[in-house]
């Protein structure tokens, strides 16, 4: 019998078609497995510990997933819970679990896979040889390993098919890859290893494979030679094209993918139309290797304050970028006399929005915009002494003159205070593998009953 697994969205949070939802559950799928976070937003989530999304919404389509389980009478399994699968977010998933659990009325056995991991057990893989650099990687030793904020560990097939023999309801998993979540059912049934992972690579975003990406809900059915996919929503198809596509999405190599424990290789795969809907793949391949974790890790890099000024006179707009360049010469010579500080200490940018604030010197001017914003950015090594450099330029954003022979213009700050503390600012630190002679050796499981 083949394995079918639903997905209902390539994220939690990111929305699904409801009517698509029921369909995929009237199909009887063997499991309903969603994705629960990406490092795609920055390293905040991570460094903090904290998910990128409204509790509201995550509670509302959990609400959803878990009527669809109790309805199919089948797992449902949320990996990278709360964005970024640290133990806080974890268990911030689980308490939604145990809140729904009880207002639903269900009684649920719940795995939970916890990826976090403790410094000193990474800084003596370091020693013992276990880890090992991806390119591009920073340098690291066990100071900067005490020093990161978090440190999780991506789980692959193996941790998740521990949480499945637990004969759990509901899994929610800590920072997995994307793929994971779905091959492990597969993978665990004896269906065709290639298939699985390749499969779960093209299901891993949910509608994305398909010609309506937003509609969400996907169905995907694996079996001893091959996979078959096909979209939920009335107007979403799986076509040759879009199926095949998808292995370039966040992908370096478009027929290489690799995973805890070896790496998928698509090279010989072929994809075929059963009809408008459904697309067949057969002849992907899995080659076993070292097993190795990736591990992603983040730090605090300094504290921020923004400031944010509007530019309206034609004169400015045109001048922004020698406006900016003179004022921040000016402002770094007046912090340096007024507190002391030189840039060692801290880091002053100016970005300029409408103009190239996203590419810099690369941006494709065309056309004089009509306003533009400047963002100010202090990064310092306190809060404290972010704000304070905040408030000192604050009248400077406010009223710097161009030239030394013309009046002193007045620009917008667009709220007040024009100042606004963003607290910690994180980057990430680590980019390396850790092998393990035991996929479970990083990974823990706690399981309990929960509800009515």
């Amino acid at each position: 019998m083949p394995t079918r697994v639903l997905v209902p969205s390539g994220v939690l949070c990111l929305g699904f078609d409801r009517d698509a939802l029921a369909r995929g559950v009237a199909m009887r799928p063997d499991i309903i497995a969603i994705d629960g976070g990406s490092t795609d937003s920055g390293p905040f989530s991570l460094g903090a510990g904290q998910s990128k999304y409204s509790r509201a919404v995550t509670k509302s389509e959990w609400r959803d997933l878990m009527l669809a389980r109790a309805q199919a009478g089948v797992p449902l399994i949320i990996g990278t819970a709360g964005t970024c699968g640290t133990d806080a977010t974890v268990d911030w998933m689980y308490q939604i679990t145990v809140e729904l659990a009880a207002e639903l009325g269900q009684t649920l056995r719940v795995a939970r896979l916890y990826s976090s991991q403790p410094p000193a057990r990474v800084a003596q893989a370091l020693q013992d040889g276990q880890i090992t650099p991806l390119t591009p990687a920073p340098q690291i030793d066990a100071d900067a390993l005490l020093a990161m904020t978090n440190i999780v560990a991506l789980a692959g097939a193996e941790q998740i098919q521990a949480a499945l023999n637990t004969g759990a309801d509901i899994i929610i998993a800590g920072r997995t890859t994307d793929t994971a979540t779905i091959a492990a059912l597969p993978l665990l049934r004896g269906d065709h290893a290639g298939a699985a992972w390749h499969g779960a690579k093209i299901a891993e975003c949910g509608a994305l494979c398909s010609t309506n990406p937003t509609s969400g809900v996907i169905v995907v059915d694996f079996d001893e030679t091959g996979f078959t996919v096909e979209a939920m929503h009335e107007t979403a198809l799986c076509t040759p094209h879009s199926v095949s596509a998808h292995m370039l999405y966040e992908n370096t190599d478009p027929f290489v993918l690799y995973e805890p424990g070896g790496h998928l290789d698509v090279t010989a795969a072929r994809y075929r139309a059963l009809d408008a809907r459904r697309v067949r793949v057969e002849g992907s391949a899995w080659v076993p290797g070292r097993y190795t974790v990736k591990l992603e890790g983040a730090q605090i890099a300094g504290y921020q304050t923004t400031i944010l000024a509007v530019l309206r006179s034609r004169h400015y707009v045109a001048n922004a970028s020698a406006w900016v360049d003179k004022l921040t010469t000016h402002l770094n010579t007046t912090i340096a006399r007024r507190m002391g500080l030189d840039p060692s200490h801290y880091t002053l940018e100016f970005r300029l929005i409408g103009v190239d604030a996203a590419l810099g010197n690369q941006e494709n001017r065309s056309g004089s915009p009509v306003e533009v914003g400047v963002l100010g950015i202090v990064t310092a090594r306190t809060q404290a002494e972010a704000a304070e450099i905040g408030k000192l330029i604050n009248p400077f954003v406010l009223h710097y003159p161009l030239t030394e022979d013309e009046e002193l213009p007045t620009f917008a700050f667009p709220y007040s205070p024009a100042t606004t503390d963003r607290g910690a600012l994180y980057e990430f630190a680590l980019n390396h593998v850790m092998g393990l002679d035991d996929p479970m050796a990083a990974f823990r499981l706690v399981v309990e009953e929960v509800g009515a």
